[in-house]
């Protein structure tokens, strides 16, 4: 396992070999079929231990970096900056992750451990988020909650594997969260846009400003 999570990480999933697999573990070719069938089950399956190893060391940096006293938008800012982060500093991983998901078709096996992985990532992603135990969120959380999450992260893993330089920041991803709650408040108006009032009459009295349609709580 641990050499097959070298190769992944070093080679990728296509470019690693049962032979690459077999000399870095210090077993035989035999060896990987015997355990786990075929090379790409073995492979998904150091995936997920490369991905453990990962989570262990976000959590840590996460504990770290966030107040236990920060508010909710801090909280969403400071998270997603240590996730991307690790978009940087684990770039072969993330690589890995896409390249898993072209394997699907060719692979069902492949397919049916990565959906359930997804289902308790989504639940994961909820409880890191929603700032509550894992084992408070509920099936529909998950689903819902996790589930936008995931794409999210997925999205702008993918920005950052193609283009770095011009992936949103974790302020730009807050900010746009921000404008997108805040049309949804107010589905016929603008949140980007100043808002002009109606006209004035002759010697009226000044309008009162608006309160604005920002102050909300994520």
């Amino acid at each position: 396992m641990q050499g097959a999570k070298s190769c992944l990480l070093e080679k990728g999933f296509a470019n690693t070999t049962a032979r690459d697999i077999a000399s870095a573990g210090g077993v035989s070719l035999a060896a990987i079929g015997y355990h786990f069938r075929s090379k790409e089950a073995l492979l998904t399956e150091a995936f997920f231990l490369a991905i453990e190893d990962w989570e262990k060391e976000f959590r840590q940096a996460l504990n770290t970096a966030v107040s236990p006293d920060a508010g909710p938008v801090e909280r969403f800012e400071s998270t997603w900056t240590q996730l991307i982060k690790t978009f940087q500093t684990h770039r072969p991983l993330w690589a890995a992750n896409f390249e898993l998901f072209a394997q699907l078709e060719n692979f069902k096996e492949i397919q049916r451990v990565l959906g359930n992985s997804l289902q308790q990532a989504r639940s994961g992603l909820a409880s890191l988020f929603l700032h509550r135990e894992e084992r408070s969120i509920d099936k529909e959380t998950a689903h819902v909650m996790g589930g936008f999450y995931h794409a999210l992260m997925s999205g702008l893993i993918a920005q950052f594997l193609i283009d770095p330089e011009h992936a949103l920041s974790a302020r730009e991803l807050t900010h746009a969260l921000q404008v997108t709650a805040a049309s949804l408040a107010c589905p016929k108006g603008d949140p980007t846009k100043k808002r002009s009032g109606p006209p004035k009459k002759a010697g009226a009295r000044k309008a009162v400003r608006r309160k604005s349609s920002w102050n909300f709580v994520l």
